[in-house]
C-alpha cells in the first residue's frame, strides 16, 4: 500500500510539473489525421479559434510570387541571383497538435510550399543520424579530418568543426556552387572591399547566419554518407514517420558532386537562391511530432534522445540558437511570457515548427507575417489557461 501511495504521488507530481508525458498517437501513412475537439483537452475553443484567425488575417505581405519575393528579400546582396528551383506558394495555413492528435487547422494542409530555412533543422537532423551512426564520432571533430578536397584548407578553416557548421559560427572562408560566404547576408556597413577582406572571426565566437556555409554542411554530409542527403533523410526518417511522397529536397542547379563515381545532387539549407525542402503543412507536422516525441515514432527511435538534446544547447555565441534550431531563451528572439523550452525551426515568409513539450504541442505556420509569430504563440498558449 506505502509503494502504491508513493507512485500515485510521484505520478500527481509528474504532470503537474508540465514535464512533457510519451505521445500515444501518431497518424498513420495515407490515413486522416485524427482530429478532437479543443475542449477534450480542456482547450479554451473561442481562443484557440481567435488564434487561428489571427494568423489567417495576418499573412505574409510578400509576393506570392517567390522569385520576386527573394530577389527583393535579398536585394542588397552583390551578385544574388536565383540558382535553384522556386514555386509559387499558398495561402496561410497551418496545423496545431495536442498530444498527437490535431486541434485545429486552417488553410490547405496538404499543399506542397518552399519552406526555405526551415529546412537547415532537416539538414541538422541528418547530421544527427550520421553522429547516432557513428559516421561522425563526435561534433567537435574537424570537418577537415572527414573532408580533404581542399574544402577546409588553410589555416582558419582547417579549425572547423562539425559544430561549428551546425551553430552557423564557423566563419567558413571560400565560395561553393558560385556563392561567395562574404557576400551572402554582407553587414549594414561597409561596401564590397570591406566584405570582401574583412578579418576572420575565430571559429565558435561569432554567429552569422549564411546560407553559403550551410550549403558547406550539406556538400560535407554528402560526402560523410556517400548518398544523396534526401535518401537520407527519406530512409531514416520521412519514410518510418509516414511523410507523403510529396515532399522534394532540392539543390543549385550547378550543384553536383561526384561520389564513388557517382553523379550526386548536393542539396541546399534553404531557398534563399531557390532550392530547399518543398513539403506541406502535414509532413511538416509529423517531422514536429518525431520531435515533441524525443526522436521516437510509436515504438522506434529514429533519431536518439541525445542528440536532440545536444542539437537544443545554446550556442555560446547565441543563447536563442542550437544545432540548427532556434531556442526560445531570454535573448534577442526570445518570446516573452512563453516557455524558455520552446525550440522551432523558422523559414523566410513565415514557415515555422514550434516544439512545446510542456504542452505537448506542435504548431505549424505557412505563410504568418514572421514578425507576428510570437504574438500567435501568446494567443495559441492562451487557450490553454
Amino acid at each position: 500500500m506505502k509503494n502504491y501511495l508513493l507512485s500515485v504521488v510521484f505520478t500527481v507530481i509528474f504532470i503537474n510539473t508540465g514535464i512533457s508525458q510519451e505521445i500515444r498517437y501518431f497518424p498513420e501513412k495515407n490515413a486522416e489525421w485524427q482530429e478532437k475537439a479543443p475542449t477534450d483537452f480542456n482547450i479554451n475553443s473561442m481562443a484557440l479559434d481567435d488564434a487561428v484567425a489571427f494568423a489567417v488575417n495576418n499573412e505574409y505581405l510578400g509576393s506570392k510570387d517567390l522569385r520576386i519575393a527573394i530577389l527583393k528579400g535579398f536585394s542588397r546582396e552583390p551578385f544574388h541571383e536565383i540558382l535553384g528551383p522556386t514555386k509559387k506558394r499558398g495561402g496561410s495555413a497551418g496545423m496545431i497538435l495536442k498530444n498527437g492528435y490535431i486541434v485545429a487547422k486552417w488553410g490547405d494542409t496538404k499543399r506542397v510550399d518552399m519552406t526555405f530555412s526551415v529546412t537547415k533543422s532537416f539538414l541538422s537532423t541528418v547530421a544527427g543520424l550520421a553522429y547516432d551512426n557513428k559516421l561522425i564520432a563526435n561534433t567537435h571533430d574537424k570537418v577537415a579530418n572527414y573532408i580533404w578536397d581542399g574544402t577546409f584548407r588553410g589555416n582558419h578553416n582547417s579549425k572547423i568543426t562539425w559544430e561549428h557548421l551546425l551553430q552557423q559560427n564557423s566563419d567558413w572562408s571560400g565560395e561553393l556552387w558560385g556563392g561567395k560566404d562574404w557576400a551572402d547576408r554582407p553587414p549594414r556597413k561597409g561596401d564590397i572591399d570591406d566584405w570582401k577582406f574583412r578579418e576572420l572571426k575565430e571559429p565558435g565566437t561569432v554567429m552569422e547566419y549564411n546560407d553559403v556555409r550551410v550549403n558547406v554542411l550539406a556538400y560535407s554530409l554528402t560526402h560523410v554518407w556517400r548518398q544523396p542527403v534526401p535518401q537520407v533523410l527519406k530512409e531514416h526518417i520521412m519514410g518510418p514517420i509516414g511523410a507523403s511522397t510529396t515532399w522534394r529536397w532540392f539543390g543549385y542547379d550547378n550543384a553536383w558532386t561526384v561520389i564513388d563515381g557517382i553523379k550526386m545532387k548536393s542539396v541546399t539549407g534553404g531557398g534563399h537562391s531557390g532550392g530547399g525542402i518543398f513539403i506541406s503543412a502535414e509532413d511538416m507536422a509529423r517531422f514536429g511530432l518525431l520531435f515533441l516525441n524525443n526522436g521516437k515514432w510509436k515504438d522506434k527511435q529514429l533519431i536518439s534522445e541525445s542528440w536532440i538534446k545536444k542539437a537544443t544547447i545554446p550556442s555560446k555565441p547565441n543563447t536563442n540558437y542550437g544545432y540548427m534550431w532556434w531556442l526560445n531563451r531570454k535573448g534577442s528572439r526570445h518570446w516573452e511570457g512563453l516557455s524558455e523550452n520552446i525550440f522551432y525551426a523558422a523559414g523566410f515568409g513565415g514557415n515555422f515548427i514550434v516544439i512545446d513539450k510542456e504542452q505537448n504541442l506542435v504548431v505549424v505556420t505557412r505563410w504568418l507575417e514572421p514578425s507576428k509569430i510570437d504574438e500567435f504563440m501568446k494567443k495559441v498558449e492562451n487557450s490553454f489557461n
